[in-house]
This record gives C-alpha cells, structure tokens and sequence, in this order.
C-alpha cells in the first residue's frame, strides 16, 4: 500500500515520552456547535475539522475531554454506540474538535449501523473541511479486523489519518510498548511508510500534549 498520509510526524509509545513540549497549544475555550445527521447539515465555514473516531467503547469521549481539559464536554457512555450524530466543537474559535459515531458495536439494530456507516463515510471521505482524522485503538486488544479494515479504506482514499491508542494506563510499559509493536507489525504488512501514532490515557492525560501540538503544527502550516 501507498505511503500513508500524514506520516511524516510518526511517534510510537516510547517516542511520545521523549518529545519535548517547549510551547505545547493549550486549548482556553471549547464549545459545543453543533450535531449532523447529513453531510449538509455540518458548519459552513472555513475553519478546519479534526476529527475522531474508533471502534464503540474505545475511550473516546473520555479522550476528548482530556484533550479539551472538560470533563463533561463529550458525554461519556456506559452503553456502547450512545453516539450517533456527527458532533462539532468549536475550539478556542478557530477550529472544529468533530465527535464521530463509533463503529462496530454488534447490539446497534442492522439499520441504524448501515446509516452509521453512511453518515461516517459520508463525512471522512467527501467532507472537504475535514483537515485530520484520528482513528482511535484500544491498546489492551490485539489488532482488531474491522480496525485495520477501516484504516486500509482511509489509505485507499488518502485520507489524512493517525492512529490513537488509548487507555495506556491499564497496561505496565513491557505490555504497552508490545502492543504498538503489535499494531506496528500489522500495518507494516501493507503500509510503506506509516501513519503518526500516538498513546493516550484520559485517566492521566498522556498523550494529549502530542495531539494538541500536532493540531497547532497543523493549524500553523495552514497560514
């Protein structure tokens, strides 16, 4: 498969721990703007989307929280799938935080799931505003199939994308860094060059400084 897009700020588990934040973005205000059933009903200005998605019960809400410094700004679920809609957040007003419906959760009725899947594909493969998209990997699991199928189809459609790993708290270091390797291994299979990667705890907020300077790189060499 082709070099993946995106991939020239590439940051395992034990790359993130090396980085040094000489002035990481900090984020002083988010806001709720909106949710979307259709691809139409998505703001209608200029200002760039990163968006966030995973698999049902992957700690996204959790993350996005985290990321924000709010703990009630995503709702968090007990109940997997609770996220339907296609939900902006204007960050600090000049960027959109986008809450994608989670994928892959078997007890969602065989309808609503096919109109998940439209409304998700809709969005990361024809939303022009979307600048980033973070796909998001529970760490404790191995390579899931309907992961790695989800990222071969954004390769395929060269959507910018980086992989998250998420709930690193729950495993010690040996463990964490055996799942990258995991993961790692799985998309060298077909992948060139790989995506960024990153590892996250909502619990202790790792991981968060890389995304929120990821987003300003980004937001910066958009000027």
């Amino acid at each position: 498969m082709r070099r993946s897009p995106g991939s020239d700020d590439d940051r395992s588990g034990a790359d993130v721990a090396k980085v040094s934040y000489l002035c990481p973005m900090q984020i002083s205000r988010a806001e709720f703007k909106c949710s979307s059933a259709r691809l139409e009903q998505v703001p209608d200005d200029t200002l760039p989307d990163f968006a966030f998605i995973g698999r049902s019960n992957v700690g996204k809400s959790s993350l996005i929280n985290a990321l924000t410094g709010r703990n009630g700004l995503a709702k968090v679920s007990g109940t997997p799938g609770k996220t339907r809609l296609v939900n902006h957040f204007l960050i600090d007003g000049s960027w959109y935080l986008v809450d994608l419906p989670g994928y892959g959760y078997a007890r969602t009725s065989k309808q609503q799931r096919n109109e998940f899947s439209r409304l998700i594909l809709d969005y990361v493969l024809r939303c022009e505003r979307m600048h980033f998209l973070f796909v998001l990997v529970d760490s404790r699991l191995e390579p899931q199939a309907i992961d790695l199928r989800f990222i071969r189809l954004m390769g395929q459609e060269g959507v910018p994308f980086g992989i998250v790993f998420t709930k690193s708290d729950k495993l010690s270091r040996a463990q964490l860094e055996r799942s990258v390797a995991r993961y790692r291994a799985a998309l060298a299979e077909e992948w060139e060059e790989l995506p960024p990667i990153f590892v996250t705890s909502s619990l202790r907020a790792t991981g968060c400084d890389a995304i929120r300077e990821f987003i300003g790189t980004c937001l910066s060499n958009r000027r």
